[in-house]
């Protein structure tokens, strides 16, 4: 496997593939090594309405993908294979970044409500080569409102792309 490579960019979308309406990443709080902190903006996303009607809660699904963004932000400026790396071609790069292999675990607690800036804070507990475990928790105003546990993985992106078979299964 290659070596790994330290990236910083100026914008969220430099660190992910992902692109409104599906980016959550609003913005990155801190990123070290074994951390990394974001924030989120429950806003008017497009299904909120149907999530659920009268009574509108942010999905407990995008809190996990809000978590594996987050995640993918750290593997990306610290744990990336590539010295060169370029989110805005998707056929730039040799490798897919943070995929999601498993989720572990999640519990919620509360709700997030349009209005509310969710925190999220992820913490590297392992990493064997390029396999990636990771420990999240998603705070409203103080109040800790989910808690995870997930693991990602980087694989070439030609695999991603379903161009080349996984070796990798879960």
């Amino acid at each position: 496997m290659p070596a790994f490579h330290q990236h910083q960019f100026a914008t969220v979308e430099e660190y992910l593939h992902h692109r409104a309406p599906y980016l959550l990443v609003d913005r990155i709080a801190s990123c070290s090594p074994t951390e990394v902190v974001t924030e989120h903006r429950v806003g008017e996303e497009f299904f909120l309405p149907g999530h659920f009607p009268g009574a509108p809660i942010f999905p407990g699904a995008m809190m996990q993908e809000l978590s594996t963004q987050s995640a993918g932000v750290l593997i990306a400026a610290h744990f990336n294979p590539m010295p060169v790396y370029n989110t805005a071609d998707p056929f730039f790069n040799e490798y897919a970044l943070g995929v999601l292999v498993r989720v572990n675990g999640a519990r919620y607690r509360s709700f997030a409500r349009p209005g509310d800036t969710l925190i999220c804070r992820i913490e590297l507990v392992e990493r064997v080569d390029q396999l990636f475990d990771f420990r999240g928790s998603i705070t409203v105003s103080g109040k800790q409102i989910m808690r995870n546990t997930f693991q990602l993985t980087n694989i070439k992106s030609a695999e991603l792309m379903g161009t080349e078979r996984s070796a990798v299964r879960s």
